[in-house]
């Protein structure tokens, strides 16, 4: 069964094209294979302020550039997040994107009695693919893999978004070429299940 992927390509880097863009590349061209629909949002290609306040947030009005996005969100049924881990995190740039398309309204409702409020984008999945300097298992068993693990729980767990998956490539910088050939053929893979 054909589903509607949307890939969020993270990476704030647009001058090269690196791992990340290629790995995508492949998740892509596996899930046309199968005859899911695909849509690519490139999160460096936008325009976007930074949130400044919980006001901002809540009621200040969407940045014209992320309606689109929204849209995309919306429109989905799985979810890809690609992006580098620097400084232990997502990049600031994918943060701040989030923040912007995850408010009031879009991702979250009304709280409830204790709370806690409306989750709205119930219905879809995701699949987290991160790529490292590190080794892999250093940041998932030392570092227990916090930031990805806060994305997973606190914001895409958050809204509704479930079962997430996750995928982390480390040594990034020193993978020869039949290895990153292994994880192009993983991700074409990936894309052709939609998972």
């Amino acid at each position: 069964m054909s589903k509607r992927v949307l890939i969020l390509q993270g990476h704030p880097d647009t001058t090269a094209s690196h791992l990340g863009h290629a790995l995508a590349d492949a998740y892509a061209a596996g899930a046309e294979e199968s005859w899911h629909t695909v849509r690519r949002i490139t999160i460096a290609e936008l325009d976007f302020p930074l949130l400044r306040s919980k006001a901002e947030w809540e009621s200040g009005p969407l940045p014209e550039g992320l309606r689109d996005a929204q849209e995309a969100i919306r429109w989905a049924e799985h979810l890809v997040l690609f992006f580098p881990l620097w400084l232990g995190g997502m990049p600031a740039l994918f943060r701040a994107f989030l923040e912007q398309v995850a408010r009031p309204g879009f991702a979250l409702g009304p709280a409830d009695k204790t709370g806690m409020p409306e989750k709205l984008l119930t219905g879809r999945s995701a699949h987290v693919i991160v790529t490292m300097g590190m080794p892999a298992i250093v940041y998932r068993w030392y570092f227990r893999a916090h930031s990805v693990k806060a994305l997973e729980r606190n914001i895409l767990g958050f809204v509704g978004i479930d079962p997430v998956r996750e995928t982390l490539i480390g040594g990034v910088d020193t993978l020869d070429d039949a290895t990153k050939q292994d994880w192009f053929d993983k991700m074409r893979g990936f894309g052709r299940n939609a998972d």
